[in-house]
């Protein structure tokens, strides 16, 4: 493959993931903004929509792709996957304690 070809290529992968990110996110902005589901619903899209954000990055602008993924990749994935279960965990922990508190009223 010629360079030109390779830099079309590589800007076409580069806009398809920016479209995508794009309307993953609009997606959960207006389901906010609108309004039209319960409370339930509505987050459980928005992890969803999260989680698919996710994998567009790691697709399109990082170029891991897990059919040929090297065991380094796999190795830094597995470890991002852990800092963010722990930071999420960990600020659910924190929210959940601040709250029980607040309602006890010290």
């Amino acid at each position: 493959m010629t360079d030109i070809k390779r830099h079309r290529a590589e800007r076409s992968s580069y806009l398809t993931g920016y479209l995508l990110a794009l309307v993953l996110t609009a997606i959960p902005f207006s389901l906010v903004l609108f309004g039209g589901l319960s409370r339930p619903w509505t987050d459980a899209l928005i992890a969803f929509f999260a989680v698919a954000q996710i994998v567009v990055h790691l697709r399109y602008f990082l170029h891991i792709d897990l059919t040929h993924t090297p065991r380094e990749n796999l190795l830094a994935l597995a470890l991002t996957a852990l800092i963010a279960g722990i930071m999420a965990g960990g600020s659910l922990w924190i929210m959940a304690s601040l709250s029980r508190q607040m309602a006890m009223g010290g």
